[in-house]
């Protein structure tokens, strides 16, 4: 299994400081993935357990696995950014009264580049067969703000990567090498539009038709 340096977790927990997240979820599977799976962050069901992709969505990413012949020990597991980003709203209680509770946000930017050098320090060390995106914060914390997971999901896509030029940096910058992504929808989609899994099935199969297609094993 691939372990984060804890000198590596203990900078991305101090980079995040002071904002408003919880938690810090390492990244889980092989050194030598046949996917690496690159998600958005954390939800409250991951914060809890440190594993990520559990709860629901964890439960449709398994069965889309299982799909091509894959179960969550063949690929790695991972995020933009590795702390729960959380807002607090109203809620009302089963008694009637109001309450406050924290739901889950997409993280920001700033957040993205908080846990760049988590997520940078994974794609250079690992060597996956394909990155799979899930969703469009992963999507572009790889090919920038106007990849769109509508207009690519299923395509095949060989491209530099972006990462950070230095810890001191907060902008990105193009990767001298190429990955080859295949981005798709984050699995909770089905849940907001059931009509997305028909979608979903046709990407992971274009998924399992390039990876049998490939000279991994």
């Amino acid at each position: 299994m691939f372990e984060l340096p804890d000198e590596l977790v203990t900078l991305g927990m101090k980079r995040i400081e002071g904002f408003p997240v919880e938690g810090f979820v390492k990244g889980k599977g092989p050194k030598k993935p046949i996917i690496m799976l690159i998600g958005e962050a954390p939800g409250e069901n991951e914060a809890i357990q440190g594993i990520p992709f559990v709860g629901r969505a964890g439960d449709e990413l398994v069965k889309s696995l299982a799909t091509i012949g894959l179960t969550r020990d063949d690929v790695y597991m991972t995020s933009a950014v590795r702390s729960r980003p959380y807002v607090w709203r109203d809620k009302k209680e089963r008694n009637g009264e109001m309450g406050k509770r924290k739901y889950n946000r997409p993280p920001t930017g700033q957040e993205i580049i908080a846990h760049a050098p988590v997520l940078d320090y994974e794609l250079k060390h690992l060597a996956p067969v394909v990155i799979v995106t899930l969703g469009n914060v992963g999507l572009q914390r790889l090919l920038g703000k106007d990849a769109k997971v509508s207009a690519l999901h299923g395509q095949l896509i060989e491209h530099e990567v972006r990462h950070l030029a230095s810890l001191e940096a907060d902008k990105f910058v193009w990767s001298d090498e190429k990955y080859i992504i295949i981005p798709t929808y984050h699995p909770a989609a089905v849940f907001y539009r059931p009509s997305n899994r028909t979608i979903l099935e046709e990407d992971w199969l274009k998924i399992g038709d390039y990876i049998a297609t490939s000279n991994f094993r």
